[in-house]
């Protein structure tokens, strides 16, 4: 096993737990600003010290700042997305829809990182999306269908800013950017970013305790997550690495149902199992 692909399972299982702290967070009624703002806050305080720490220059060259940028705007936008969506829908739906973004990154690597696409990747993608479909199909019946096809609009649009963020990373890296420099840039764009919107369009700015300890927590998988998947891009291919880490929703599910915010059923049993395979398939073991 390469380690890109096992950095790309570590950003899988913290993702997983993001994703339902971020559910949680959100049928609360919080600002989904004053959360990013405030996880980008302590994570670029926690990304300068590591790279203090660990005695790494911060060199902000020009592929550093245009790709950092870019990836910092897409991962914000995504971000913010998700919480909006999550406050409607269940966690194991957005999710999994999240991390269709597999389709952008296979289809934007082929197109601008001139990856390879294999059959046995490309069987792994198809197991992967047939058990998001298992998971998708038990929550039509259930739900309000206005309500449910507008978040789901709003989650896949999401997932698509998702998709930009991971191969604008590589893309960087590609062309000589600076690993620590570039989250230092993409942090940074989470403070402005979350402070926009809470300011433009949920008019509060307000930190409570309550949200303060939602904000510490995410902040600490947000540094592990956005770490990993820096490895994991740096070590493997986009069109690999990103699709592994896209099946943290089998970790939200997990989650979701221990926590009781949701039941299993038979279809999303299968849903794991697939996955599974699917991660299999794309780590080429």
């Amino acid at each position: 096993m390469s380690y890109g692909v096992v950095f790309a399972l570590l950003c899988l299982f913290l993702t997983g737990c993001n994703d339902v702290l971020f559910k949680r967070y959100s049928i609360g009624g919080h600002s989904k600003g004053m959360l990013i703002f405030g996880v980008g806050l302590i994570w670029t305080l926690a990304q300068w010290s590591l790279a203090l720490i660990q005695e790494t220059p911060i060199e902000f060259n020009n592929a550093t700042l245009i790709f950092g940028l870019m990836a910092g705007v897409f991962v914000t936008i995504s971000n913010l997305l998700l919480l909006e969506s999550l406050r409607h829908i269940k966690v194991s739906l957005g999710a999994t829809i999240y991390r269709l973004n597999t389709i952008g990154v296979i289809l934007l690597s082929f197109v601008f990182l001139n990856e390879p696409f294999g059959w046995f990747k490309g069987f792994g993608i198809l197991i992967g999306l047939i058990a998001v479909l298992f998971l998708y199909q038990g929550e039509i019946s259930s739900s309000n269908q206005k309500q449910l096809l507008l978040f789901v609009g709003v989650a896949a649009v999401a997932s698509f800013c998702r998709a930009a963020f991971g191969v604008s990373t590589k893309a960087g890296f590609l062309e000589g950017a600076d690993r620590n420099s570039m989250l230092l840039i993409i942090s940074s764009n989470w403070i402005l970013g979350g402070a926009v919107y809470a300011l433009w369009r949920e008019r509060r700015f307000r930190i409570t305790w309550e949200k303060t300890r939602f904000i510490c927590l995410s902040s600490f998988l947000v540094v592990g997550v956005t770490n990993f998947l820096m490895l994991a891009l740096q070590h493997g291919e986009a069109s690999t690495v990103i699709p592994i880490a896209n099946m943290s929703f089998v970790i939200a599910l997990l989650l979701s149902v221990a926590l009781k915010m949701e039941t299993f059923t038979t279809s999303k049993i299968w849903a794991m199992v697939l996955a599974a395979g699917s991660i299999l398939c794309l780590a080429k073991l």
